[in-house]
């Protein structure tokens, strides 16, 4: 039996060591829009008109560091770009801000491009591919793969 759960990610809401620094990656790097923000202490970004799909705040982390590796915490937080131009649009713009990918991958549903933040933490950025053209085995149970992504391809449809 499945889960019938009616739930979707709302928002990730990260501690960063310069709210300022992150508000620049989020809203002129990623794209999102600064919704409001606290002073120095806290903002809210979002897409498409909502409230916030990103929280920022330096109320336990003001010119912190990042955890070392070896440590719990977040992987990363995934952002769903709505068509391949977009998402090659937000990686023009992360390269031409000299900020090094750490990985690139086409999943077969998805192409994705990874990357970290100002303060360490894991980003992806994708795109769905239609779900009738998602991979699937000889029963029909979804196979995503692991494939390389052509970046350089991709970026050519910044365009």
């Amino acid at each position: 039996m499945k889960n019938q759960v009616a739930a979707c990610i709302g928002h990730v809401h990260l501690k960063v060591a310069d709210l300022d620094r992150a508000i620049a990656f989020y809203r002129d790097i990623l794209g999102f829009d600064l919704m409001q923000r606290y002073g120095d202490a806290a903002a809210f970004l979002g897409a498409g008109g909502y409230h916030h799909h990103i929280g920022l705040n330096t109320w336990h982390s003001k010119d912190g560091t990042p955890p070392p590796d070896g440590h719990t915490g977040l992987y990363h937080a995934a952002f769903l770009y709505p068509d391949r131009k977009a998402l090659a649009q937000v990686l023009k713009r992360v390269t031409d801000a000299g900020i090094s990918l750490q990985g690139a991958a086409d999943h077969g549903v998805s192409e994705a491009v990874y990357l970290n933040d100002p303060d360490g933490n894991g980003v992806e950025l994708y795109r769905d591919r239609p779900p009738e053209d998602w991979p699937r085995d000889a029963q029909g149970n979804l196979a995503m793969v692991n494939a390389p992504l052509d970046v350089p391809a991709l970026l050519a449809e910044a365009v």
